[in-house]
């Protein structure tokens, strides 16, 4: 690891360059004036919308509308916003809160037609003469061609160009829901895949291993207990209630679970080589990602083999992604019906293959799914590259 001390100071160095020199170059052209109030607004303005856009990552809700409406309010240069579901008002920012009360009302007609609408001081009915808030622009929140909510902006006299602003923001907050409520379709995509792979585990394994670990029971009840626990822990994984992520070294550990179980009913029959570089364990995958690759293995690959069967497991570190590769010098396949398998053309009793690489796909796209390698009487080689470092990939809570 010391070889890699010089390297990283010249890159610490070279970045810390980089910062002073733009820091240095900012500085010149505010001093020529290039940074102008344009710019500086066009800058504020992202910055507001980045901003707001977080916060509405998780969907509308009252947390989110009291977070991004300041944020909206600001972008739109209103007196007061309101943020709004088809039930109630989730959000309200601005200097008088009385307004609140009567901003559903308000928002009747735009949840009904799905167009925005302007009020007069008639139909925001306020009393005080001075009040700042005499008029408002209520807009629709659209995701999925469903309206879903209003956004109200409220000022002392609703111009065509605060309708136009208001339907531009409003529409954008619209964007950004959707991305939460496709986020949301993603995640429950993802949970069915793994109830259907967990609702795949195989039940010949689990008898198998009971009847492995009952054979043991007179003549070694040591070992039988040992097993007892293995299959315990592999159990108690396969049907946990997690997040759809956890590390390689988590998932490997499990690998070794299963095969310490099928190593107690294939006795010799079985080898197995593990080649795993340390740096790639706490990469981030999805969780049975590759525990059903490995039971394919044995169980399609060597199973029906005369003699002995070797599987070999790598995880190799290649730059920014991991590569993690099961291989196995089993019976083989026919190409063409892995590959209908994968395109979900074909029957098979894989375990998971699909699943997994449809899982692969979803997450990291196309580039991040399974290969595979295969021949009648040639063994199988499973590979897949998941990048160490991925937004929205997180450990199971």
């Amino acid at each position: 690891m010391r070889s890699f001390d010089v390297p990283t100071a010249i890159v610490v160095t070279g970045t810390l360059l980089l910062i002073l020199t733009a820091v240095l170059l900012q500085r010149r052209l505010r001093r020529r004036g290039f940074i102008s109030p344009v710019d500086q607004a066009t800058y504020s303005t992202l910055h507001r919308a980045t901003t707001a856009g977080r916060h509405l990552s998780d969907g509308l809700t009252e947390s989110a509308a009291d977070k991004a409406g300041k944020h909206l309010l600001s972008m739109l240069g209103a007196g007061a916003l309101a943020i709004s579901d088809r039930d109630r008002v989730l959000g309200w920012t601005g200097p008088d809160g009385t307004h609140r009360a009567t901003t559903h009302s308000l928002t009747t007609t735009t949840l009904k037609s799905g167009r925005t609408t302007v009020s007069t001081y008639k139909d925001v009915r306020c009393d005080d003469l001075e009040c700042p808030l005499r008029a408002a622009v209520t807009a629709p929140l659209v995701v999925d061609d469903r309206v879903i909510g209003t956004l109200t902006a409220y000022t002392d006299d609703a111009s065509p160009g605060l309708a136009r602003a208001t339907e531009e923001v409003a529409q954008w907050v619209s964007a950004q829901l959707e991305l939460a409520e496709l986020g949301r379709d993603r995640n429950r995509v993802m949970e069915a895949e793994l109830r259907a792979l967990r609702a795949q585990i195989s039940p010949h394994f689990i008898y198998n291993s009971l009847a492995a670990i009952a054979s043991f029971v007179r003549t070694d009840p040591d070992r039988a207990r040992e097993l007892l626990l293995e299959f315990a822990d592999f159990t108690r994984y396969a049907l946990r209630r997690g997040g759809p992520f956890t590390t390689l070294q988590e998932e490997l550990r499990n690998v070794e679970r299963y095969l310490v179980l099928e190593q107690a009913r294939f006795g010799d029959r079985l080898r197995v080589s593990l080649l795993i570089a340390p740096e790639v364990l706490p990469v981030k995958v999805p969780y049975l990602a590759v525990q059903p690759l490995v039971e394919n293995a044995v169980r399609h690959g060597l199973a029906n083999k005369e003699g002995i069967g070797h599987v070999t497991i790598t995880a190799i570190d290649r730059g920014t992604d991991a590569e993690i590769g099961i291989e196995d010098d089993g019976v083989g396949s026919d190409p063409e019906r892995i590959r209908g398998v994968l395109d979900d053309t074909a029957a098979t009793d894989s375990i998971g293959l699909g699943n997994v690489d449809a899982r692969l796909r979803q997450v990291y796209g196309d580039d991040s799914g399974l290969v595979v390698e295969t021949a009648p009487g040639a063994g199988t080689k499973v590979s897949f590259r998941v990048p160490k470092f991925a937004p929205g990939v997180h450990d199971a809570p």
